[in-house]
Protein backbone atom coordinates (compact mmCIF):
# COMPACT_ATOMS: atom_id res chain seq x y z
CA UNK A 1 0.00 0.00 0.00
CA UNK A 2 1.12 3.13 -0.82
CA UNK A 3 0.26 6.89 1.39
CA UNK A 4 0.46 10.22 -0.35
CA UNK A 5 0.13 13.15 1.69
CA UNK A 6 -2.20 15.43 -1.05
CA UNK A 7 -1.27 19.10 -1.08
CA UNK A 8 -3.04 21.38 1.37
CA UNK A 9 -4.44 23.40 -1.37
CA UNK A 10 -6.36 20.51 -2.56
CA UNK A 11 -9.89 19.56 -1.51
CA UNK A 12 -10.70 19.19 2.09
CA UNK A 13 -13.21 17.44 4.14
CA UNK A 14 -12.54 19.68 7.70
CA UNK A 15 -10.28 21.47 9.59
CA UNK A 16 -9.25 20.31 13.01
CA UNK A 17 -8.00 22.51 15.57
CA UNK A 18 -7.37 22.29 19.33
CA UNK A 19 -8.71 25.47 22.21
CA UNK A 20 -6.24 26.83 24.46
CA UNK A 21 -5.77 25.50 28.34
CA UNK A 22 -4.76 27.43 31.05
CA UNK A 23 -0.67 26.03 31.10
CA UNK A 24 2.63 27.54 30.15
CA UNK A 25 1.48 29.01 26.96
CA UNK A 26 -1.26 30.47 27.76
CA UNK A 27 0.59 32.76 30.26
CA UNK A 28 -1.18 34.51 33.61
CA UNK A 29 -2.20 38.01 32.36
CA UNK A 30 -6.20 37.15 32.45
CA UNK A 31 -6.59 39.51 29.78
CA UNK A 32 -3.85 38.24 27.60
CA UNK A 33 -5.17 34.53 27.79
CA UNK A 34 -8.38 35.97 27.04
CA UNK A 35 -7.14 37.24 23.60
CA UNK A 36 -5.45 34.05 22.81
CA UNK A 37 -8.88 32.21 23.37
CA UNK A 38 -10.78 34.98 20.90
CA UNK A 39 -8.01 34.60 18.45
CA UNK A 40 -7.79 30.87 18.49
CA UNK A 41 -12.09 31.11 17.94
CA UNK A 42 -11.51 33.99 15.16
CA UNK A 43 -9.39 31.26 12.97
CA UNK A 44 -11.98 28.90 13.47
CA UNK A 45 -15.04 30.95 13.04
CA UNK A 46 -13.23 31.96 9.64
CA UNK A 47 -12.78 28.78 8.59
CA UNK A 48 -16.26 27.56 9.28
CA UNK A 49 -17.38 29.84 7.08
CA UNK A 50 -16.03 27.90 4.43
CA UNK A 51 -15.86 24.23 5.41
CA UNK A 52 -16.42 22.01 8.37
CA UNK A 53 -14.09 22.36 11.74
CA UNK A 54 -13.89 19.98 14.23
CA UNK A 55 -11.91 21.17 17.41
CA UNK A 56 -10.84 19.87 20.53
CA UNK A 57 -11.30 20.76 23.25
CA UNK A 58 -10.15 19.74 27.27
CA UNK A 59 -12.34 19.00 29.49
CA UNK A 60 -11.08 22.09 31.86
CA UNK A 61 -11.92 25.00 28.66
CA UNK A 62 -14.99 23.58 27.12
CA UNK A 63 -17.02 26.06 28.73
CA UNK A 64 -14.76 29.08 27.57
CA UNK A 65 -14.84 27.75 23.84
CA UNK A 66 -17.90 27.28 23.92
CA UNK A 67 -19.27 31.03 24.62
CA UNK A 68 -16.53 31.92 21.88
CA UNK A 69 -17.32 29.18 18.82
CA UNK A 70 -19.80 29.72 16.46
CA UNK A 71 -22.53 26.43 16.59
CA UNK A 72 -21.40 25.35 13.18
CA UNK A 73 -18.22 24.20 14.68
CA UNK A 74 -17.80 20.82 16.48
CA UNK A 75 -16.51 20.09 19.90
CA UNK A 76 -14.57 16.91 20.98
CA UNK A 77 -13.04 16.64 24.24
CA UNK A 78 -10.12 14.84 24.92
CA UNK A 79 -7.06 16.03 27.98
CA UNK A 80 -4.44 18.39 26.03
CA UNK A 81 -1.27 19.96 27.17
CA UNK A 82 -1.18 22.08 24.45
CA UNK A 83 -3.03 23.16 21.75
CA UNK A 84 -1.17 23.64 18.31
CA UNK A 85 -2.85 21.00 16.33
CA UNK A 86 -0.57 21.47 13.17
CA UNK A 87 1.55 19.64 15.68
CA UNK A 88 0.35 17.21 18.07
CA UNK A 89 -2.47 16.28 15.45
CA UNK A 90 -2.00 13.64 12.68
CA UNK A 91 -0.98 14.00 8.96
CA UNK A 92 -3.39 12.69 7.44
CA UNK A 93 -2.99 11.13 3.97
CA UNK A 94 -4.88 9.08 1.08
CA UNK A 95 -4.01 5.58 -0.20
CA UNK A 96 -4.10 4.85 -4.12
CA UNK A 97 -8.27 4.17 -3.78
CA UNK A 98 -8.55 7.20 -1.80
CA UNK A 99 -8.75 5.71 1.63
CA UNK A 100 -7.50 7.90 4.64
CA UNK A 101 -4.87 7.32 6.63
CA UNK A 102 -3.11 9.49 9.85
CA UNK A 103 0.31 9.63 10.22
CA UNK A 104 1.11 9.29 13.80
CA UNK A 105 4.40 11.12 14.37
CA UNK A 106 6.61 10.80 17.62
CA UNK A 107 5.55 13.93 19.42
CA UNK A 108 8.34 15.28 22.23
CA UNK A 109 7.34 18.82 22.72
CA UNK A 110 8.92 20.35 19.67
CA UNK A 111 12.70 18.62 20.88
CA UNK A 112 11.95 17.61 24.44
CA UNK A 113 11.72 21.79 25.41
CA UNK A 114 12.30 22.54 29.57
CA UNK A 115 8.90 24.77 29.57
CA UNK A 116 6.96 21.77 27.29
CA UNK A 117 5.00 18.59 28.64
CA UNK A 118 3.41 16.04 26.14
CA UNK A 119 1.74 13.49 27.97
CA UNK A 120 -1.47 14.12 26.74
CA UNK A 121 -0.89 16.03 23.27
CA UNK A 122 1.03 12.80 22.19
CA UNK A 123 -2.21 11.05 22.19
CA UNK A 124 -4.07 13.41 20.03
CA UNK A 125 -3.03 12.01 16.74
CA UNK A 126 -4.56 8.55 17.25
CA UNK A 127 -7.56 10.34 18.90
CA UNK A 128 -8.08 12.53 15.64
CA UNK A 129 -7.41 9.57 13.58
CA UNK A 130 -10.57 7.94 15.20
CA UNK A 131 -12.76 10.35 14.93
CA UNK A 132 -11.84 10.85 10.98
CA UNK A 133 -12.32 7.47 10.66
CA UNK A 134 -8.62 7.17 9.16
CA UNK A 135 -6.37 4.36 9.56
CA UNK A 136 -3.54 4.91 12.21
CA UNK A 137 -0.59 4.99 11.16
CA UNK A 138 2.42 5.49 13.96
CA UNK A 139 6.02 6.96 12.71
CA UNK A 140 8.96 6.67 15.05
CA UNK A 141 10.15 9.50 13.42
CA UNK A 142 9.80 12.86 15.89
CA UNK A 143 8.26 15.41 14.19
CA UNK A 144 5.83 17.97 13.79
CA UNK A 145 3.25 19.07 10.88
CA UNK A 146 4.71 22.52 11.05
CA UNK A 147 7.82 20.76 9.72
CA UNK A 148 6.95 19.80 6.61
CA UNK A 149 5.32 21.35 3.30
CA UNK A 150 4.49 19.02 0.25
CA UNK A 151 3.34 19.76 -3.12
CA UNK A 152 0.85 16.66 -3.40
CA UNK A 153 3.05 14.98 -6.11
CA UNK A 154 5.73 13.40 -4.25
CA UNK A 155 7.76 16.63 -3.34
CA UNK A 156 8.35 17.88 0.48
CA UNK A 157 9.97 21.03 1.70
CA UNK A 158 11.75 20.22 5.08
CA UNK A 159 14.71 21.80 7.50
CA UNK A 160 17.85 20.40 8.44
CA UNK A 161 17.41 22.08 12.22
CA UNK A 162 13.87 19.85 12.98
CA UNK A 163 13.67 16.28 11.22
CA UNK A 164 17.96 15.93 11.82
CA UNK A 165 17.66 17.63 15.63
CA UNK A 166 19.32 15.33 17.86
CA UNK A 167 17.35 16.58 20.43
CA UNK A 168 14.33 15.02 18.40
CA UNK A 169 16.13 12.44 16.34
CA UNK A 170 19.72 11.64 17.62
CA UNK A 171 20.24 8.78 15.10
CA UNK A 172 18.44 10.49 12.32
CA UNK A 173 20.63 10.67 9.01
CA UNK A 174 18.94 12.24 5.81
CA UNK A 175 18.72 8.96 4.08
CA UNK A 176 16.81 7.68 7.49
CA UNK A 177 14.35 10.56 7.48
CA UNK A 178 13.73 10.39 3.84
CA UNK A 179 13.05 6.62 3.94
CA UNK A 180 10.45 6.94 6.65
CA UNK A 181 8.75 10.31 4.61
CA UNK A 182 8.46 8.04 1.86
CA UNK A 183 6.86 5.31 3.71
CA UNK A 184 4.64 7.87 5.78
CA UNK A 185 3.74 10.53 3.27
CA UNK A 186 4.37 9.29 -0.70
CA UNK A 187 7.62 12.08 -0.41
CA UNK A 188 10.44 10.85 -3.24
CA UNK A 189 11.73 14.01 -3.50
CA UNK A 190 13.12 16.07 -0.31
CA UNK A 191 14.37 19.29 -0.59
CA UNK A 192 16.21 20.36 2.56
CA UNK A 193 16.07 24.32 3.53
CA UNK A 194 19.07 25.09 5.99
CA UNK A 195 16.97 26.77 8.22
CA UNK A 196 14.01 28.32 10.03
CA UNK A 197 13.60 32.08 10.63
CA UNK A 198 15.47 33.43 13.34
CA UNK A 199 13.44 33.73 16.43
CA UNK A 200 12.25 30.10 15.84
CA UNK A 201 15.39 29.40 17.37
CA UNK A 202 14.52 30.96 20.70
CA UNK A 203 13.34 28.74 24.08
CA UNK A 204 9.58 28.62 23.09
CA UNK A 205 10.76 28.09 19.14
CA UNK A 206 10.05 24.93 17.26
CA UNK A 207 14.36 25.02 16.01
CA UNK A 208 13.15 25.76 12.02
CA UNK A 209 9.38 24.62 10.83
CA UNK A 210 9.68 25.54 7.58
CA UNK A 211 5.97 26.49 7.55
CA UNK A 212 7.09 29.94 8.82
CA UNK A 213 9.29 30.18 6.10
CA UNK A 214 7.79 28.73 2.59
CA UNK A 215 5.21 26.79 1.22
CA UNK A 216 3.89 25.27 -1.92
CA UNK A 217 1.16 26.65 -3.69
CA UNK A 218 0.55 24.52 -6.38
CA UNK A 219 3.24 22.33 -7.93
CA UNK A 220 6.51 23.77 -8.61
CA UNK A 221 5.34 27.36 -7.21
CA UNK A 222 6.87 28.36 -3.45
CA UNK A 223 5.33 31.22 -1.40
CA UNK A 224 8.29 32.14 0.44
CA UNK A 225 8.83 34.62 2.97
CA UNK A 226 10.58 37.47 2.42
CA UNK A 227 12.40 40.18 4.84
CA UNK A 228 13.85 43.34 3.00
CA UNK A 229 15.49 44.77 6.11
CA UNK A 230 19.00 44.26 6.38
CA UNK A 231 18.73 45.25 9.91
CA UNK A 232 16.96 41.66 10.35
CA UNK A 233 18.69 38.70 10.90
CA UNK A 234 16.34 36.98 8.63
CA UNK A 235 17.13 39.00 5.62
CA UNK A 236 20.52 36.85 5.71
CA UNK A 237 18.18 33.61 6.35
CA UNK A 238 15.61 33.95 3.66
CA UNK A 239 18.16 34.51 1.08
CA UNK A 240 20.12 31.56 2.24
CA UNK A 241 16.39 30.12 1.56
CA UNK A 242 16.34 31.24 -1.54
CA UNK A 243 19.23 30.21 -3.12
CA UNK A 244 18.65 26.43 -1.90
CA UNK A 245 14.91 26.63 -3.79
CA UNK A 246 16.60 28.23 -7.14
CA UNK A 247 19.01 25.39 -7.37
CA UNK A 248 16.22 22.44 -6.48
CA UNK A 249 14.12 20.51 -8.40
CA UNK A 250 10.74 18.91 -7.59
CA UNK A 251 9.78 15.41 -7.81
CA UNK A 252 8.57 15.59 -11.60
CA UNK A 253 12.24 17.26 -12.07
CA UNK A 254 10.96 21.35 -12.55
CA UNK A 255 12.70 23.91 -11.65
CA UNK A 256 10.71 26.18 -8.70
CA UNK A 257 8.94 29.33 -9.27
CA UNK A 258 9.32 30.99 -6.42
CA UNK A 259 6.97 34.80 -5.07
CA UNK A 260 8.13 36.52 -2.68
CA UNK A 261 6.04 37.15 0.39
CA UNK A 262 7.38 40.60 1.92
CA UNK A 263 7.68 40.87 5.75
CA UNK A 264 5.12 43.53 7.36
CA UNK A 265 7.85 46.56 8.61
CA UNK A 266 7.66 45.82 12.21
CA UNK A 267 11.01 44.50 13.07
CA UNK A 268 10.90 44.26 16.89
CA UNK A 269 8.77 43.66 20.02
CA UNK A 270 9.59 43.74 23.74
CA UNK A 271 11.51 40.46 22.66
CA UNK A 272 13.32 41.51 20.32
CA UNK A 273 13.63 40.21 16.52
CA UNK A 274 9.89 39.32 15.28
CA UNK A 275 8.98 36.62 12.98
CA UNK A 276 5.72 37.53 11.67
CA UNK A 277 5.16 36.36 8.49
CA UNK A 278 2.32 35.44 5.83
CA UNK A 279 3.73 32.14 4.62
CA UNK A 280 2.57 30.70 7.76
CA UNK A 281 -1.30 30.48 6.26
CA UNK A 282 -4.45 27.89 5.92
CA UNK A 283 -6.11 26.89 2.87
CA UNK A 284 -9.31 25.91 2.99
CA UNK A 285 -11.92 24.92 0.39
CA UNK A 286 -12.78 28.47 -1.54
CA UNK A 287 -10.43 30.08 1.08
CA UNK A 288 -7.43 31.63 2.44
CA UNK A 289 -7.09 32.25 6.67
CA UNK A 290 -3.97 35.15 6.45
CA UNK A 291 -2.01 36.07 9.69
CA UNK A 292 -2.42 39.96 9.39
CA UNK A 293 -0.36 42.06 12.50
CA UNK A 294 -2.26 45.42 12.39
CA UNK A 295 -0.39 46.63 9.70
CA UNK A 296 -3.08 47.57 6.97
CA UNK A 297 -0.69 48.45 3.98
CA UNK A 298 1.05 44.94 4.24
CA UNK A 299 -1.72 43.41 5.41
CA UNK A 300 -3.77 43.99 2.20
CA UNK A 301 -0.50 43.10 -0.24
CA UNK A 302 -0.11 40.09 1.19
CA UNK A 303 -3.94 39.18 1.24
CA UNK A 304 -3.54 40.47 -2.44
CA UNK A 305 -0.62 37.86 -3.27
CA UNK A 306 -2.34 35.09 -1.64
CA UNK A 307 -6.26 35.63 -3.53
CA UNK A 308 -4.03 35.91 -6.77
CA UNK A 309 -1.60 33.02 -6.42
CA UNK A 310 -4.38 30.52 -5.11
CA UNK A 311 -7.72 32.32 -6.88
CA UNK A 312 -9.57 32.25 -3.44
CA UNK A 313 -11.02 34.61 -0.92
CA UNK A 314 -8.62 35.58 1.78
CA UNK A 315 -9.94 35.99 5.26
CA UNK A 316 -7.03 38.16 7.60
CA UNK A 317 -7.08 37.66 11.45
CA UNK A 318 -4.80 39.77 13.41
CA UNK A 319 -2.48 36.99 14.14
CA UNK A 320 -0.10 38.63 16.62
CA UNK A 321 -1.55 36.33 19.90
CA UNK A 322 -0.71 33.18 18.21
CA UNK A 323 2.84 34.15 17.09
CA UNK A 324 3.55 35.92 20.62
CA UNK A 325 2.89 32.14 21.79
CA UNK A 326 5.28 30.91 19.26
CA UNK A 327 3.61 30.04 15.83
CA UNK A 328 0.89 31.37 13.30
CA UNK A 329 -2.69 29.95 11.94
CA UNK A 330 -1.07 27.52 10.06
CA UNK A 331 0.97 26.05 13.37
CA UNK A 332 -2.46 26.03 15.13
CA UNK A 333 -4.71 24.33 12.33
CA UNK A 334 -4.14 20.71 10.91
CA UNK A 335 -6.56 20.18 7.25
CA UNK A 336 -8.13 16.77 6.51
CA UNK A 337 -8.37 16.00 2.69
CA UNK A 338 -11.41 14.26 1.22
CA UNK A 339 -11.74 11.16 0.82
CA UNK A 340 -13.17 7.76 1.08
CA UNK A 341 -13.56 7.50 4.18
CA UNK A 342 -17.12 8.66 5.35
Amino acid sequence: MTWTMPAEFSPQERVWMAFPRVGNTLGDDAASADLARDTWAAVANAAAGFEPVTMVVDPSAVAEARKRLSNEIELVEAPLDDYWMRDIGPTFVVDEDGALGAVDWTFNGWGANAWATWERDNRIAQTVAALAGAEHLPSPLVNEGGGIHVDGEGTVLLTETVQLDPRRNPYATKERVEWELRRTIGATRCIWLPRGLTRDYESAGTRGHVDMVATFAAPGRVLLHWQNDPSHPDHRVVREVREVLEQATDAAGRRLEIIELPAPQTLRDEDGFVDWNYANHLVVNGGVIACGYGEPEADERAAAILGEIYGRDVVTIDARPILQRGGGIHCITQQQPTSVTP
